[in-house]
C-alpha cells in the first residue's frame, strides 16, 4: 500500500504567518484539491485545539473544549476528504526541564492526548520544550531524568488510548546530539514511544551539529544517523535543508529552516531507502514540514508534487 500524503498545519500559523495565518478551512479545501490525503494538525490557536474547558475561551481561536465541537471537527474532516496524520500538542508554555515536577506538563499532555483520540487522531508530538542553552543550567543527568519520567508517564496516558507519542528531537531544543537522541528513547523504553524522524533535522542535528552544547557530535552523513536510529523511528516528516537554520527575532538561529524540496542540498535517493528500512511505522503517512520557511503556502503545491515522486520511489 502507497504511503498517504500530509502537510503540517503549522506552517501556516507561526513564524512568518503569526501575524496573518490561514485559517484552517481554507488550509483544508486547499489541500484537498492539491490532492493530499491529509493534514497534520498543529493543536494551537487559530488552529483546531483542546481548548480549556474549565475557564474563558476567550482569544483560542479554533478552541474546542466540548464533545460535540470536537465530532463536529471530525465530521468536517470527513467532508473534506482528510485525515489527520498526527498532532503537534501545544506544549510550549509548560516546564519539562527546568522543574522537578511534571505535574502540569502531564496533565496538558493528556488533555491534548484527549483531544487527540476524540478527533482520530493516533500520533502526538512531544520536544523538550526548553532550548539546548538550559544544559548550562540544569546538569545532564538532572534534565534526562526529568525528561525521561514525563515522557514515560505521557506514553502511559496515550497508550491507554490507543496513542503513540513521537518525540521530535531538533536543534532548537535541548538533548539534540546523536547519543542523546539514542539514551533518551532507551530511557524511556515503552513501546508506543518512538522518535519524529525530520530529513532537515536530521541534517541539522547530525551533519551540522547546529546548536550543539559543548563539543559537536556530527557524522559524515545523515544516513549514519539514520542507520543508528534504526528501529525507532515510528513517524516521518519530510523536507529538504540548506544546512542553515532560521533565525529568530533577534537574528540567532533558531531550529533547522526547512526549505522546500529543491532550494537545499539534500540526497533523497541516498535518504529515503534508508529511512524507510530504520523506520517501525504503525501508520501510512508520510508528512512535509515547511515550518518557519516564509513562502510555506506558496510551496505547498510543489512539495505535494515532490513529495508524490517519494512516495511513488520509496513510499510502496
Amino acid at each position: 500500500m502507497s504511503k498517504r500524503s500530509s502537510i503540517g498545519s503549522w506552517a501556516y500559523t507561526i513564524g512568518p504567518y503569526g501575524s496573518n495565518p490561514i485559517d484552517f478551512d481554507t488550509v483544508c479545501k486547499t489541500l484537498k484539491s492539491l490532492g493530499f490525503d491529509g493534514v497534520e494538525l498543529g493543536g494551537f490557536p487559530p488552529h483546531p485545539n483542546p481548548g480549556n474547558p474549565n475557564g474563558s475561551n476567550e482569544g483560542f481561536g479554533g478552541a474546542m473544549p466540548e464533545k460535540s465541537q470536537r465530532a463536529e471537527l471530525k465530521a468536517q474532516m470527513v467532508g473534506y476528504g482528510l485525515g489527520f496524520s498526527g498532532l503537534a500538542a501545544n506544549l510550549w508554555d509548560e516546564k519539562l526541564i527546568n522543574t522537578d515536577d511534571p505535574t502540569k506538563y502531564i496533565a496538558e499532555f493528556d488533555k491534548n492526548s484527549e483531544f487527540a483520540a476524540d478527533i482520530g487522531i493516533e500520533g502526538i508530538r512531544v520536544d523538550c520544550v526548553q532550548p539546548p542553552t538550559i544544559h548550562r543550567e540544569v546538569d545532564y543527568a538532572t534534565a534526562m531524568g526529568r525528561v525521561v519520567k514525563a515522557w514515560k508517564a505521557c506514553a502511559d496516558i496515550a497508550a491507554s488510548r490507543g496513542q503513540y507519542v513521537t518525540w521530535e528531537f531538533e536543534p532548537g531544543f535541548a538533548f539534540n546530539k546523536p547519543s542523546d537522541v539514542v539514551r533518551i528513547h532507551d530511557a524511556v523504553n515503552k513501546s508506543n514511544f518512538g522518535l519524529q524522524y525530520d530529513t532537515c533535522h536530521g541534517q541539522m542535528v547530525s551533519v551540522m551539529g547546529a546548536r550543539q552544547e559543548g563539543e559537536k557530535e556530527v557524522f559524515a552523513s545523515q544516513v549514519d544517523l539514520i542507520r543508528m536510529l534504526n528501529g525507532r523511528i515510528n513517524h516521518i516528516h519530510v523536507i529538504d535543508s540548506d544546512n542553515k537554520c532560521h533565525k529568530d527575532a533577534k537574528g540567532e538561529d533558531e531550529t533547522s529552516a526547512h526549505p522546500p524540496f529543491g532550494l537545499g542540498i539534500l540526497n533523497f535517493d541516498e535518504i529515503m531507502p534508508e529511512l524507510v528500512k530504520a523506520s517501525r511505522l504503525s501508520h501510512d503517512w508520510w508528512t512535509v514540514d515547511l515550518c518557519f520557511w516564509p513562502d510555506a503556502w506558496a510551496a505547498t503545491a510543489t512539495c505535494k508534487t515532490a513529495l508524490d515522486g517519494l512516495i511513488a520511489k520509496y513510499g510502496n
